[in-house]
């Protein structure tokens, strides 16, 4: 008898009209290879739209496979890119045709596997790789803040370089950035604006923390020509739980690491008409020395309110001049009355020690004043003043995303700079 593929116990396929497919080896159903030994290479069975020979394929276009001729039929495809990520589709009910139905990566290689079988039920199989051309406009996020040690309150941030307004797309945005801790919270993404995200968990981070922050993005679909791109990951240790309470009613400062009071400190803070704000807010960063003049508030050069004064031991907690640091001038005023302009004043040695305790991240808590809230965004990380059912709602991911508090606080008037 003629060995040829005709006469062989199984069809044997030719090779594969995909440009994009090479290295294939046949395989032979016989009495010495028996069907269930390993699937006959199904080269001659399918055909994709592969792009032009030299050319990469458009990934705004879906991925099809289509069986050939009328014997045979596909049965399952796997399609993966080099980062691990398989692409959707759906295969018709007679097998004859699989199509993506995610979008592909831009940028992105991919090795697709395709098992068939033919009009005796013998299994076939074939493996092929391409390539998506780059995109043209990319998605970069930068995440925040810098890498390092943190108190519990620290948010993470993520600055996108281009706004993102679509609903879906920005569930696209939030499913790709992965925030974890060591030891597991619950938390959650809040869109702050169109540029800009914040995530923190329900409660604050727990004491010794790891917290990685990863995006993956890269080359994934965001919305019309607009893909994904590169972002550099970002690690994060915390420290001790450290919450300052300061009390306006009753002028001093409470201070506790994990749970237990490290100091009571007298202070001053805002006067009437310049009231500190009430609420949470966290440590933004530390200068030693600080020149604080009425004018930048609004206040008349020459007005008995004004003031040019060298500040020391400031430590920020908000973006619009909102310090606790040293208030030597008003000494007699601590754990008395009022008499700042908004800040959280007291003595050179309790302001050097305040400095020296606390971190970026730290807790500042101001209660029983006169002043307004704290912003939650805008002038800070006001973030723990929203519940956590409120700050759910910010995420792309959850129902109702409406968010009205955010662009009240993109409106807000921030306060400069008082002591």
């Amino acid at each position: 008898m003629n060995d040829t593929p005709r006469n062989r116990t199984v069809p044997i396929c030719t090779l594969l009209a995909l440009t994009v497919a090479a290295g294939a080896t046949a395989c032979a159903g016989s009495e010495e290879h028996p069907l269930s030994a390993r699937p006959y290479d199904a080269a001659d069975q399918v055909a994709f739209n592969a792009p032009a020979q030299g050319k990469k394929a458009d990934p705004d276009k879906p991925l099809e496979i289509t069986a050939k001729g009328e014997e045979g039929r596909i049965t399952d495809v796997t399609a993966l890119d080099e980062s691990g990520r398989h692409l959707a589709g759906e295969l018709t009910a007679d097998g004859r045709k699989w199509r993506s139905t995610a979008a592909l990566a831009a940028g992105a290689r991919y090795t697709v596997r395709v098992s068939t079988e033919d009009e005796d039920g013998a299994p076939g199989a074939r493996t092929f790789t391409f390539e998506t051309a780059p995109a043209k406009r990319a998605l970069t996020v930068t995440f925040g803040p810098e890498a390092g040690k943190y108190g519990v309150g620290q948010p993470v941030t993520a600055d996108l370089s281009l706004p993102v307004k679509d609903k879906a797309a920005r569930a696209v945005v939030e499913r790709a950035l992965k925030v974890r801790s060591v030891p597991a919270v619950e938390g959650s993404w809040h869109w702050v604006d169109d540029k800009k995200l914040h995530y923190r968990p329900k409660e604050y981070w727990p004491t010794g923390a790891t917290v990685t922050v990863t995006g993956n993005l890269a080359g994934i679909k965001v919305g019309d020509k607009l893909y994904g791109g590169e972002s550099k990951p970002l690690e994060l240790t915390i420290g001790d739980h450290i919450e300052a309470v300061a009390d306006a009613g009753s002028h001093h400062m409470t201070v506790r690491r994990n749970g237990e009071v490290i100091k009571t400190i007298p202070v001053t803070t805002g006067k009437p008409g310049f009231s500190t704000r009430n609420g949470i807010k966290v440590v933004l960063g530390k200068e030693y020395y600080v020149r604080m003049r009425g004018t930048s508030i609004g206040i008349a050069e020459g007005s008995s309110e004004s003031y040019d004064l060298p500040v020391y031991y400031a430590t920020r907690v908000t973006w619009s001049g909102e310090y606790v640091h040293a208030a030597p001038w008003s000494v007699g005023s601590q754990g008395v009355a009022n008499v700042s302009h908004g800040c959280v004043g007291m003595s050179t040695g309790n302001a050097a020690w305040f400095y020296k305790t606390v971190r970026p991240g730290d807790i500042v808590r101001v209660v029983n004043s006169y002043g307004e809230m704290m912003d939650t965004f805008g002038n800070g990380f006001g973030d723990w003043n929203l519940p956590w059912d409120k700050w759910r709602k910010g995420s792309a991911l959850v129902a109702d995303t409406g968010n009205p508090l955010a662009t009240e606080d993109a409106k807000a008037r921030l306060r400069p700079s008082s002591f």
